[in-house]
Protein backbone atom coordinates (compact mmCIF):
# COMPACT_ATOMS: atom_id res chain seq x y z
CA UNK A 1 0.00 0.00 0.00
CA UNK A 2 1.28 3.44 -0.84
CA UNK A 3 1.85 6.07 1.81
CA UNK A 4 -1.14 7.97 0.47
CA UNK A 5 -3.40 4.93 0.90
CA UNK A 6 -2.00 4.39 4.40
CA UNK A 7 -2.79 7.99 5.29
CA UNK A 8 -6.38 7.57 4.06
CA UNK A 9 -6.80 4.48 6.24
CA UNK A 10 -5.43 6.30 9.27
CA UNK A 11 -7.63 9.35 8.62
CA UNK A 12 -10.69 7.13 8.35
CA UNK A 13 -9.93 5.54 11.73
CA UNK A 14 -9.37 8.93 13.36
CA UNK A 15 -12.55 10.42 11.91
CA UNK A 16 -14.57 7.49 13.23
CA UNK A 17 -12.91 7.79 16.64
CA UNK A 18 -13.82 11.50 17.03
CA UNK A 19 -13.17 11.75 20.80
CA UNK A 20 -14.93 15.10 21.23
CA UNK A 21 -17.86 14.27 18.95
CA UNK A 22 -17.25 17.27 16.71
CA UNK A 23 -18.13 15.36 13.56
CA UNK A 24 -16.18 13.83 10.74
CA UNK A 25 -13.86 16.24 8.98
CA UNK A 26 -14.03 18.79 11.81
CA UNK A 27 -10.59 18.23 13.30
CA UNK A 28 -8.36 18.01 10.24
CA UNK A 29 -5.47 20.01 11.78
CA UNK A 30 -5.33 17.59 14.70
CA UNK A 31 -5.46 14.61 12.36
CA UNK A 32 -2.55 16.04 10.36
CA UNK A 33 -0.46 16.31 13.55
CA UNK A 34 -1.38 12.78 14.59
CA UNK A 35 -0.51 11.38 11.15
CA UNK A 36 2.89 13.00 11.42
CA UNK A 37 3.43 11.32 14.79
CA UNK A 38 2.44 7.93 13.36
CA UNK A 39 4.97 8.40 10.55
CA UNK A 40 7.67 9.65 12.97
CA UNK A 41 7.36 7.05 15.74
CA UNK A 42 7.14 3.29 16.02
CA UNK A 43 6.17 3.27 19.70
CA UNK A 44 2.55 3.43 20.81
CA UNK A 45 3.38 5.39 23.95
CA UNK A 46 5.08 8.19 21.99
CA UNK A 47 2.16 8.41 19.56
CA UNK A 48 -0.30 8.38 22.47
CA UNK A 49 1.51 11.23 24.20
CA UNK A 50 1.42 13.25 20.98
CA UNK A 51 -2.30 12.55 20.50
CA UNK A 52 -2.99 13.67 24.05
CA UNK A 53 -0.93 16.83 23.55
CA UNK A 54 -2.56 17.71 20.21
CA UNK A 55 -6.10 17.45 21.57
CA UNK A 56 -5.23 19.24 24.81
CA UNK A 57 -3.83 22.16 22.81
CA UNK A 58 -6.86 22.35 20.49
CA UNK A 59 -9.72 21.59 22.87
CA UNK A 60 -8.20 22.61 26.20
CA UNK A 61 -9.23 19.26 27.63
CA UNK A 62 -7.02 16.31 28.46
CA UNK A 63 -8.07 13.01 26.93
CA UNK A 64 -7.43 10.02 29.19
CA UNK A 65 -4.07 8.49 28.33
CA UNK A 66 -5.55 5.00 28.00
CA UNK A 67 -7.87 6.23 25.22
CA UNK A 68 -4.94 7.84 23.45
CA UNK A 69 -2.84 4.70 23.81
CA UNK A 70 -5.64 2.52 22.48
CA UNK A 71 -6.06 4.59 19.31
CA UNK A 72 -2.28 4.94 18.98
CA UNK A 73 -1.89 1.16 19.02
CA UNK A 74 -4.66 0.83 16.41
CA UNK A 75 -2.92 3.35 14.15
CA UNK A 76 0.44 1.68 14.70
CA UNK A 77 -1.02 -1.73 13.79
CA UNK A 78 -2.31 -0.27 10.50
CA UNK A 79 1.09 1.27 9.83
CA UNK A 80 2.88 -2.00 10.60
CA UNK A 81 0.46 -3.95 8.43
CA UNK A 82 1.39 -1.60 5.60
CA UNK A 83 5.13 -2.16 6.16
CA UNK A 84 4.70 -5.95 6.31
CA UNK A 85 2.75 -6.03 3.06
CA UNK A 86 5.69 -4.61 1.12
Amino acid sequence: MESKELSYKLIDVLNKWDPFNVGEGQFDPEIADILQAVHDYNEGDKIAARIQSVFEFSFEQVLPYDQCLSIANTLLAIKNEDVCSL
